[in-house]
């Protein structure tokens, strides 16, 4: 059994067993240690014996390491305010942390920098990428410095941190996607503000709150970007995976590959559902913005757009699971902290230590109740900080509940590239331009020679 799945069965397990013994709110599982959370200092068993000494070089000036980080807005400002804590905080190393796009900007710079000889020591990789990076010899094999610190990490959070039994990366921005509710516009239409429970309650929501002027439509009750991380999560809910088991092949040209595009498909026909316009992430801004104007009732995004949605929204904002069809399922998705092989043994060591602290729980708390992403460590989880803030706003709460039902994204060296003629071939048939089956065969024959690679 693969280490990911190893720890997929686990966190499950263990999710089960909590859900079932608590009332009001999740109190997580595994040790049973408080954080202090915010800037108190907590500092965890596990950790560790590194120390700043180890990484100051002989000439006793600090080590230089240079971060790349792929989110920006709020959230970028939340990361450049940790390192300048960071720094103030560890004389002898200097970490300068620099903004380099979204994934799949920030993906290819690395790879370009590797290439040149300039890469960063640090970086953020998105999670189903890992592989890639680190079957190209990209990686620094983290084992030898954690002396067990990977014990402190959510179980569910770690099955895209492995690649053939070596820890490459640690979970840090860790996200699942959610379902967002305009609650006022429910409530408004005389719907259950908690949201649709299964496909077919989203397709009678998505009827509701769709309204028209004429032969316009003003509102649409739903909208999501023809997504690959989407698309994924709808295929996993309706019993299938992405890959074979022996991840030689894909396995999205059966029945469970072929529902969410029917379900997509069905919607659009109707009037009821809208493709947001727009390339990648393109789509996913104007999808949350027709939201935050009022012009969709219910979306698909990350957790991690939690806190700015709540923040912009002139109307109460509900998150809940994505709808099941015969059983709920979500893929974990956003980055992890990375070091590269190329860095020098002090630079490895001063990154090691970076990274422990970045994604501690007297940091990963404060960063979870800002931006919304999922703290990383259990006794986050358990600490009495994030049980407060998940009273006060179950909406933090959604994403860790929903761990239970998660599953790695695909992360074999071809599906980078993969993914991509995934989301083409989606794209051809949500437009029309190809039927279910045709899109689908025409994925699977390039998927082959992609895999084989």
């Amino acid at each position: 059994m693969k280490k990911e799945e190893i720890f997929v069965k686990k966190f499950q397990a263990s999710m089960v067993a909590c859900v079932l013994s608590v009332t009001a709110i999740l109190a997580g599982c595994g040790t049973n240690q408080q954080a202090s959370g915010g800037n108190q200092g907590t500092t965890n068993t596990a950790a560790p014996a590194q120390t700043t000494a180890s990484a100051q070089p002989a000439s006793d000036k600090p080590v230089e390491i240079d971060f790349w980080y792929a989110l920006g807005g709020r959230n970028g400002e939340m990361i450049q305010e940790m390192v300048k804590k960071f720094n103030e905080t560890h004389k002898d190393i200097v970490v300068k942390a620099a903004y380099q796009g979204n994934y799949y900007e920030n993906h290819s710079k690395v790879l370009a920098a590797v290439s040149a000889g300039n890469q960063p020591d640090v970086t953020m990789v998105e999670v189903g990428s890992i592989g890639a990076f680190a079957d190209a010899k990209v990686l620094e094999d983290l084992g030898p410095y954690t002396n067990g610190a990977e014990s402190k990490y959510i179980p569910g959070l770690l099955g895209n941190s492995y690649w053939k039994d070596k820890l490459y990366a640690i979970p840090f921005n860790r996200s699942t996607p959610l379902l967002y509710l305009n609650r006022d516009m429910l409530k408004a239409a005389g719907l259950d503000p908690e949201g649709p429970k299964t496909w077919e309650e989203l397709r009678e929501f998505s009827k509701a709150l769709t309204k028209k002027e004429g032969d316009k439509t003003s509102t649409y009750g739903f909208s999501t970007a023809i997504d690959i991380w989407f698309y994924e999560a709808l295929v996993f809910q309706s019993g299938g995976s992405i890959l074979t088991e022996d991840n030689k092949a894909l396995a999205i040209n059966s029945e469970q590959g072929k529902a969410p595009i029917a379900f997509w498909t069905s919607m659009l026909k109707e009037g009821i559902m809208k493709a947001p316009p727009g390339e990648k992430y393109n789509a996913w801004d104007v999808a949350k913005q027709d939201f935050l104007n009022g012009q969709v009732g219910m979306i698909f995004t990350s957790t991690g757009d939690l806190r700015g949605l709540k923040e912009n929204a002139k109307f109460e904002v509900g998150a809940a699971f994505l709808p099941a069809n015969k059983n709920y399922g979500a893929p974990t998705g956003g980055a992890n902290l990375v070091v590269l092989a190329k860095s020098s043994d002090e630079e490895k060591k001063a990154s090691w230590e970076f990274i422990n602290w970045m994604t501690d729980t007297a940091q990963t708390v404060p960063f979870s109740l800002e931006s919304g992403y999922m703290p990383v460590t259990t006794e986050a989880v358990e600490s009495a900080e994030m049980k407060a803030a998940y009273e006060k706003e179950p909406n933090f709460q959604v994403a860790v509940k929903q761990l239970e039902y998660a599953s790695p994204r695909p992360m074999v060296p071809g599906y980078k590239e993969l993914q991509e003629v995934i989301m083409t071939e989606l794209q051809r048939a949500v437009m029309g331009q190809a039927t279910v089956e045709e899109a689908l065969q025409k994925a699977d024959e390039k998927g082959q020679k992609l895999l084989k690679k």
